[in-house]
């Protein structure tokens, strides 16, 4: 990757949004951007687990969790099917678990912070529609850049 989320600020402030400086960095891939899906879930991860079944294509999964710390709702095997499927990262606006071998990854994820219990599992939850969180909506189709420095969203891709 050789972009900068300051780069990209600097250069297209206007067409950009900024999400709160609330996450933590986990997976092996600091710094990822993809076009986005969104699910919007609490306490089940059965969506996420689908949706990282299906191929990725270099995509970001954007997972609104409600901000529970409660529960995780991506562990290592679901890291590494995100892996095998070719998803570029994972957003969570929640929790994740089994943080070391996801650090062992190549992908990038962020998540709020580690909760060793893992999710229910009901299948609920909200695909493909617009999910706010970090002072951020974001929009299936957005275009997501995270590195070191923060994530942003645009509607159109920035590289």
């Amino acid at each position: 990757m050789s972009f900068q989320t300051t780069d990209l600020c600097d250069a297209h402030s206007d067409h950009l949004r900024v999400v709160a400086p609330m996450f933590k960095q986990f997976g092996g891939q600091v710094k990822f951007s993809g076009q986005v899906v969104t699910l919007k879930l609490f306490e089940d991860n059965s969506l996420v687990r689908d949706t990282l079944a299906k191929p990725g294509a270099g995509r970001v999964l954007v997972v609104d969790g409600g901000g529970s710390l409660r529960c995780a709702l991506v562990g290592d095997q679901i890291a590494e099917l995100a892996v095998k499927n070719q998803w570029a990262g994972i957003v969570v606006y929640g929790c994740i678990r089994d943080s070391a071998a996801i650090n062992g990854l190549p992908i990038g994820v962020r998540a709020l912070d580690t909760h060793p219990l893992k999710s229910i599992k009901k299948g609920v939850g909200d695909v493909d529609i617009p999910v706010t969180f970090g002072g951020v909506t974001f929009t299936p189709g957005d275009w997501l850049y995270a590195d070191e420095d923060g994530v942003i969203v645009s509607a159109a891709p920035l590289l």
